[in-house]
């Protein structure tokens, strides 16, 4: 495990694939989901990064694809939403897992019944996964635990997801390490070194799957981690974008200089 305290502006001597988290990684956490957003320069930053890497950029996150979406607004990119249950690729063909339509009515009720019993906790339904926040009501962080472990065992098609203050319940089988492998076999990251920057216990499993193909895994803040490198904080994310960008558009003018052909086909 490397604890680094900052990454180094990726060197451009290969070509690479870039996913990110959102929450906590490229936007600051917020005590509510709905207040979350992504500064208009950090916007900026990956519309340009995914130009000079052929689209090869894609957002990896457990906000549903539709948040996602308005949270980079104009823009538009591959993405992984609620873990994977959701995938756009880049040729904006999207697959979605779902639940039966029981077992989701019969979770939202349950579940809305007994979050109501919790001030200030808050479910948040995505459809095919359900979130249980606590982030404003932490002292309740073991009774969401335990809800959240009843419902697996109640329904077996679920597996339960900590994180940073929330417990997610989503379908079996998905992760963001199975939407960054699914991605890897497809136009335009097929052939690429993965890089992958997440802050929470949901994005180890991202982690792994770039070690698994050796790329380059980053961890912002703290914790322990299967990452090889770590950014501080989110300002650190906005900082080695800045620098990787400042590096890879100097090259690519150089290389432009000399007659070559643009970075931007061959990053």
């Amino acid at each position: 495990m490397n604890t680094l305290e900052s990454v180094p502006p990726l060197v451009p001597e290969g070509r690479y694939a870039f996913f990110f988290d959102v929450d906590g990684t490229l936007a600051a956490i917020q005590s509510r989901p709905e207040e979350v957003f992504i500064p208009a320069a950090a916007k900026a930053a990956l519309s340009r990064l995914a130009e000079l890497s052929d689209g090869a950029l894609a957002l990896v996150s457990g906000r549903p694809t539709r948040e996602l979406d308005a949270l980079v607004a104009p823009l538009r990119f591959p993405l992984a939403g609620v873990h994977g249950a959701e995938r756009r690729d880049a040729a904006g063909h999207t697959e979605r897992l779902s639940l039966p339509d029981d077992v989701s009515a019969s979770l939202t009720s349950l579940l809305s019944e007994a979050v109501a019993k919790m001030p200030d906790t808050q479910l948040e339904t995505k459809g095919m996964a359900f979130a249980l926040h606590y982030r404003r009501a932490p002292h309740y962080q073991q009774a969401i635990l335990t809800l959240a472990e009843t419902m697996t065992q109640r329904f077996p098609e679920l597996a339960l997801q900590p994180g940073k203050c929330v417990v997610e319940l989503k379908p079996k089988g998905v992760s963001k390490g199975a939407a960054i492998a699914d991605f890897m076999q497809q136009a335009p990251f097929a052939g690429r070194t993965p890089v992958f920057l997440g802050d929470d216990l949901t994005d180890e499993a991202g982690f792994e799957a770039v070690n698994a193909l050796d790329g380059i895994a980053i961890k912002v803040g703290e914790g322990e981690t299967k990452a090889g490198y770590r950014l501080a904080d989110v300002e650190a994310v906005y900082h080695w974008l800045e620098q990787t960008l400042l590096k890879l558009d100097q090259d690519d003018k150089s290389l432009r200089s000399q007659g070559y052909e643009s970075l931007s086909s061959r990053i």
